[in-house]
């Protein structure tokens, strides 16, 4: 009689996938990502800006991920800002990264100034992204008019035009404007020749049916003017809906979508980059081989150094308890995946993430919770000893334990000889 394995049937017959049970979901379409760790994530309270080293060793994990553009800086800052966006448009340059530069720069020219004089240095070009508030409670409160928020922004776009800057033109508190100045806003920059307009939920208040709405609108305003312009969302954490409503503005239409490493950002931080596309690859929604997303744990690891934000053990997909348990009758459903030489099975089982996608892996530990599958497992994988005997001694600690044993405690039960 055969031993050999059921084959496994299609994966659709093993996973019901109610994410794309509604009729109204549309198809998977490119979208692509700007990468904002650099200039608007560091603007956190609570992050190290980082030495340009370490800038440099981020961008470089941003181009191999396939992230599309990167604001690397707001060069009105002063000195250090200049200095760092022109390393790493030199940087862009000589390692000939596919990634784009863009800056951030208030509708000012003395803003936008240092960024022209960094392009005619580095020969680099670098899309500028003017920005302007448009909430009705901003005006207030900067005592502005429409009037002379048409004129700042008329004078950016057209100053840049005509030095052949590209223009991402960016309303701040966009979910908290009125539909008839973002309409004028938008129109005027258009018109003027902005070629990327920039939705900003600066202070976290949208929901995901408010973003849908906004976007919506917004793809309407630019389609009213006949011209080719790229709709982007750029969102904010407050409410702890800035991965959601990334998805929202995706499904929406919107054409490019805005984040930093971490989430890290003003208050409680941007939309988390690597979440963002985690969540994306999962939905199909990213252009098929231009991601290399074996490098994703390197960019958080990377970012978490560079900034010294530590990573909370709960992370998703790449803190340290993503794929690992010791529950008992979650373990043995991985194990018993495992035990069929079925990798696909043993990474989806217990998991809505696949970590072998990410270049990851599943990781069963023994605890007070565990079964005694979990030390068989755990005993086996490594070459140890598995008797009764020695299971039973493992098994026994862990139920006394008020936590998961370490590497270390399990080979003291063993018997075995802790390295170093």
């Amino acid at each position: 009689m055969s031993t050999d394995p059921a084959p496994r049937p299609d994966e659709n017959e093993l996973i019901y996938d109610w994410n794309l049970a509604d009729e109204h979901v549309p198809e998977p379409r490119r979208v692509t990502l700007d990468d904002e760790t650099l200039r608007d994530g560091l603007q956190s309270p609570s992050v190290y800006d980082p030495p340009i080293a370490d800038k440099i060793e981020i961008l470089h994990l941003m181009d191999q991920l396939g992230i599309f553009t990167a604001n690397v800086g707001l060069p009105g800052a002063g000195p250090r800002a200049v200095e760092d966006v022109t390393a790493l448009c030199n940087e862009i340059k000589s390692s000939k990264l596919k990634i784009i530069p863009n800056c951030a720069a208030r509708t000012h020219i003395n803003d936008i100034t240092p960024v022209h004089e960094i392009i005619q240095k580095t020969g680099v070009p670098i899309r500028t992204a003017c920005f302007i508030g448009s909430s009705p409670i901003r005006q207030f409160a900067e005592d502005w008019d429409l009037e002379r928020m048409l004129k700042a922004s008329e004078t950016a776009v057209k100053w840049c035009v005509e030095r052949d800057i590209e223009v991402m033109y960016v309303t701040e508190d966009t979910t908290r404007a009125h539909p008839d100045t973002i309409r004028t806003l938008y129109t005027e920059a258009i018109n003027n020749g902005a070629k990327h307009i920039v939705v900003c939920d600066t202070c976290g208040h949208a929901t995901p049916h408010g973003v849908r709405a906004l976007i919506k609108f917004v793809k309407g305003v630019v389609e009213a003017t006949g011209e080719d312009v790229k709709v982007e969302w750029h969102g904010h954490n407050d409410r702890g809906l800035g991965l959601v409503n990334a998805i929202a503005a995706a499904l929406a239409g919107a054409d490019q979508l805005h984040g930093a490493g971490l989430g890290i950002g003003e208050r409680c931080g941007n939309t988390s980059m690597d979440q963002l596309i985690v969540n994306l690859q999962l939905m199909g929604w990213l252009e098929e081989g231009a991601h290399d997303l074996t490098k994703l744990g390197d960019y958080v690891s990377t970012v978490s150094r560079a900034v010294r934000v530590p990573l909370p053990s709960n992370y998703p997909v790449f803190g340290p308890d993503a794929f690992e348990t010791a529950t008992g009758v979650h373990a043995a459903a991985v194990i018993k995946a495992f035990k069929k030489g079925d990798d696909w099975l043993a990474n989806r089982v217990y998991s809505g993430v696949p970590a072998d996608v990410f270049g990851l892996e599943q990781v069963i530990s023994i605890g007070p919770m565990s079964g005694r599958s979990n030390v068989v497992f755990f005993l086996e994988k490594r070459g140890l000893d598995a008797s009764d005997e020695v299971v039973d001694r493992v098994f026994d600690a862990a139920k006394k334990s008020s936590s998961i044993l370490t590497d270390d405690e399990v080979l003291k039960l063993v018997g075995e000889s802790v390295p170093g």
